[in-house]
């Protein structure tokens, strides 16, 4: 089993920049694809993006410009920067680990969320 550890959130002005992180345990980490998610209130979950073990990325259709995923495989740990931070970037963002049953993602454990608010 995976423990996931999020960090990097925080209050912000708009115009600024975060980058968030997630740790992960155990040895397995480089056959992980790690993935981005993030809950805003009284919205939907929106998918941010997905990095898979052979570095490929996808972004949500909203995501892109914006939003860079990258893995540290020596340091366990996946990261999402977010620049040019907008107020309605304000959200609890998750990170999960995940594989694939033929082309079908299945999150296998998710982070604890951290908030990213970003305002004046």
């Amino acid at each position: 089993q995976v423990d996931l550890v999020q960090s990097g959130g925080g209050l912000v002005q708009p115009g600024g920049s975060l980058r968030l992180s997630c740790v992960a345990s155990g040895s397995d980490f480089s056959t992980y694809a790690m993935g981005w998610d993030r809950q805003a209130p009284e919205k939907q979950r929106e998918f941010v993006g997905r990095i898979n073990s052979d570095g490929t990325i996808t972004y949500g259709d909203s995501m892109k410009g914006r939003f860079t995923i990258s893995r540290d495989n020596a340091k366990n740990t996946v990261y999402l920067q977010i620049d040019s931070l907008k107020p309605e970037d304000t959200a609890v963002y998750f990170c999960n680990a995940g594989s694939y049953s033929g082309n079908l993602y299945y999150a296998r454990g998710w982070g604890q969320g951290t908030q990213v608010t970003v305002s004046s």
